[in-house]
């Protein structure tokens, strides 16, 4: 009887993503890794081996298996990601650190950030990014000369660099869902300094492949705004957010635009305190994008409307906008939308209603809606399961359920533990903060105990 296979997690590293990759060609192709092995005249062992993870492949290797596989070169374009990480491989890879448990807890930037002290220190300013919201409401809709100059070259960068790079962008989202952005970042912002920027930097061969190159630098840049919101550079994220913008002008991707200047750089305003700009980000972008927006992204847009709404207490228009937000994803099919905005499911919307409740005082309605999130949220994006989970209990103590609370902030400790986000240990911290009125039951003095011990930098 033969072993059942060990079952893949490709997003624990570039090198796992590799070899789930491999398996999936493999098994589409019908070939076992004995049959593999024979083709390619290497070990059934070695397939088996970088099918999991165990041992980088050579370019030997992974040519031979796209030309026994037929698949017109998808492992050779993947090949450039394994080989940085095989000569990064003396620094702690997330893999390593999350099968040794060694992201208990979270480590200070300052271990993985250079310059971390500074950048950390680089405020949000909220008085830029009236005029950015401007200039891009006012943009007109062609496309930039920047993005087209060169075009037709025919030594440029083409579809197939493209389609790895695009690759390579998905991988990154994946693994920054799952463990945060403490130590995935370092891997991104290495990939835009080399591969990105020396895309960039060459001609595109059509201007097709120029608007999607700038979109996907685009993604990039909007994936390193996330991230530097993750470690609490906020500064840094307003900049990367503007340069993401910058770019889907490049591209003439308006739609995408309008998503950015809401939902990223809206939600970095809220997340600093700042709710009036978060609203004219919010309220411009859906009024720049009305002719364009596709239900999912409308949805997006008119969320953070409400979150704004919700942040500064107008009830009345916070449920309105949320009304539309929930219709406009009634109206959703996933295949009729871009690709980046396809993760904003019925749970996403949830977690963004709970958090409009929570921020009007109605913690019975927020409890409602983590509790649909929470069901149906993807096992993988544990940072979002962890601060939903660590919403969840802010509510059941904000109606005195402090056993309940209790026992689902330990969760969310849990949950916060295998990450490397800040923003995980600010929500850890504010449960805390809303138990402190009940310090002297034993479940609380329990769980402030629990968070010393396993997440010791969120101790309050």
């Amino acid at each position: 009887m033969g072993q059942t296979p060990r079952a893949l997690e490709p997003s624990l590293s570039e090198r796992h993503f590799f070899g789930a990759e491999l398996r999936r060609l493999r098994e589409q192709a019908n070939l076992s890794q004995a049959r593999l092995g024979a083709m390619i005249r290497f070990s059934a062992d070695l397939v088996r081996r970088v099918e999991t993870a165990d041992r980088f492949p050579s370019r030997e290797f992974v040519e031979s298996c796209d030309k026994a596989m037929a698949t017109g070169g998808a492992l050779m374009r993947l090949l450039p990601l394994l080989e940085k990480r095989r000569t990064s491989e003396s620094r702690p890879a997330v893999a390593s650190l999350i099968s040794h448990g060694a992201v208990s807890s979270l480590r200070p930037a300052r271990e993985s950030m250079p310059l971390a002290e500074m950048v950390m220190h680089v405020p949000l300013q909220p008085g830029v990014l009236d005029r950015a919201a401007l200039d891009w409401l006012n943009s007109p809709a062609t496309r930039s000369s920047s993005a087209t100059e060169g075009c037709r070259s025919p030594d440029g960068v083409t579809e197939e660099e493209l389609f790895s790079a695009e690759t390579a962008l998905a991988m990154f989202r994946q693994l920054d869902h799952t463990h945060g952005a403490g130590q995935v970042h370092a891997q991104v912002q290495r990939y835009v300094e080399g591969e990105l920027n020396r895309l960039l930097a060459n001609s595109p061969v059509s201007e097709a492949v120029g608007r999607r190159l700038y979109t996907l630098a685009a993604g990039f840049f909007e994936l390193c705004g996330y991230q530097a919101v993750d470690t609490g550079a906020h500064g840094l994220a307003q900049r990367r957010y503007l340069r993401a913008l910058r770019l889907t002008q490049a591209a003439d991707d308006r739609l995408y635009g309008s998503y950015l200047l809401a939902v990223n750089i809206g939600h970095l305003a809220l997340h600093c305190g700042y709710p009036e700009p978060a609203l004219r980000m919010a309220l411009t972008a859906v009024r720049g994008s009305e002719a364009l927006a596709t239900p999912a992204v409308s949805a997006a847009l008119h969320a953070v409307v409400a979150r704004a709404h919700a942040r500064l207490g107008h009830d009345r228009d916070c449920l309105a906008h949320l009304d539309i937000a929930e219709r406009q994803l009634g109206y959703s099919r996933p295949e009729d939308e871009p690709a980046w905005i396809r993760y904003l499911t019925p749970a996403y919307l949830a977690d963004e209603i709970a958090h409009c409740f929570h921020d009007l005082g109605r913690p019975r309605q927020a409890q409602q809606h983590l509790s649909d999130a929470l069901a149906t949220l993807s096992p993988t994006h544990v940072r979002r399961l962890a601060i939903d989970t660590a919403l969840l209990a802010s509510s059941l103590a904000a109606v005195g359920q402090i056993d309940e609370a209790c026992a689902t902030a330990r969760k969310a400790v849990d949950r916060a533990a295998k990450t490397s986000s800040r923003r995980c240990l600010q929500r850890i911290i504010e449960v805390q903060a809303d138990l402190e009125p009940y310090r002297c039951e034993p479940e609380v003095r329990e769980f402030d105990e629990y968070v010393r011990h396993q997440l010791p930098l969120a101790t309050f």
